[in-house]
């Protein structure tokens, strides 16, 4: 009898355990971070924002994902499978805009905005041996692009154009992350990687310390033709060893994007964490020292997530 009693509140504690196993489950918050190649900016970006979402959201799992980037990214928030991700401005407004050619099956209309972050440079390397200095010389040369319709590549494709080219001008064209594509011209397998990244980005530093490069200039005259979201910049002397001038070159802005199905309790958490630290995200990479809360509305392409919106209207950057 007291064996039958004991099993009987052993059955019933069982019950109640996976019960409120099962609340906890649900009631728990799973934040999925969509970055980027993990040479790249995105991913350590991410895994420090990853971090703090974890330390700071009650009851939050937080995951990174490394990806191809900004069209992946997008898509992946479209379809729910992220809850957070970084992408390129000029890749969220063609998703927004449904430009199929770019990657994006239709118009990515659950797409929301937490914020602007930091630039991009549009960074074209290649080796001095291979003799391209300008982009002229890239012609009958082989050029890394990054991923297929990654950010990277929508780049690049906006760079030769305005410079008169496009790939058939190019020896050869690789399609490789940035890692794999320093890697190759180590072994003078690729004459130039075009990378569009933060600067001092860790695989162009990889590559300077290995052999002596051009970084190769994008005149402001091109990046005009282009037009916004692209603006001209500099990528300053010493910033890779061996570069012992300024470089003009276009830049472009990123951005935290999210979607509408994330809760606005959670996206005002995400948007508020993300200026409340940011030494964790500059102590993980120094591109993260130009996010600046004031230009946190700067350029978005796309409709305002509301729990981001009502942190802005909290502080009074929107009114």
């Amino acid at each position: 009898m007291k064996t039958t009693k004991l099993a009987t509140v052993l059955a019933g504690a069982l019950a109640l355990s996976t019960a409120l196993g099962a609340v906890s489950a649900k009631a728990s918050e799973f934040i999925n971070v969509l970055t980027g190649g993990t040479s790249g900016v995105y991913y350590p970006l991410g895994v420090a924002l990853s971090k703090i979402y974890g330390d700071n959201i009650a009851g939050a799992r937080t995951q990174v994902q490394a990806t191809k980037a900004s069209v992946e990214n997008l898509n992946l928030l479209q379809a729910g499978r992220g809850e957070i991700g970084f992408s390129l401005g000029d890749s969220v407004q063609m998703a927004w805009d449904g430009n199929k050619e770019a990657g994006f099956p239709g118009k990515l209309d659950k797409l929301r905005g937490i914020a602007a972050i930091y630039p991009n440079y549009i960074q074209i390397v290649a080796s001095q041996d291979s003799g391209v200095k300008t982009l002229a010389d890239l012609k009958g040369k082989s050029l890394s692009v990054g991923a297929p319709k990654s950010g990277t590549e929508l780049n690049a494709r906006a760079i030769l154009k305005a410079a008169g080219m496009g790939y058939d001008a190019l020896g050869k064209t690789e399609y490789l992350p940035f890692a794999e594509s320093v890697e190759l011209i180590k072994n003078r397998q690729l004459d130039a990687t075009l990378q569009s990244a933060g600067m001092g980005v860790a695989s162009i530093r990889d590559l300077a310390t290995s052999v002596k490069i051009n970084v190769v200039a994008v005149p402001a005259a091109d990046v005009e033709k282009i037009g916004a979201p692209y603006m001209a910049a500099v990528i300053p002397a010493g910033t890779y060893e061996g570069q012992t001038e300024d470089v003009p070159t276009a830049a472009v802005g990123n951005f935290l994007i999210t979607h509408e199905g994330v809760s606005d309790e959670t996206a005002y958490q995400m948007t508020k964490l993300l200026f409340d630290n940011l030494p964790a995200l500059t102590a993980a990479h120094a591109a993260a020292k130009a996010i600046d809360v004031k230009k946190a509305l700067d350029g978005m392409p796309i409709p305002l997530h509301p729990g981001a919106e009502r942190y802005y209207k909290e502080i009074g950057v929107l009114k």
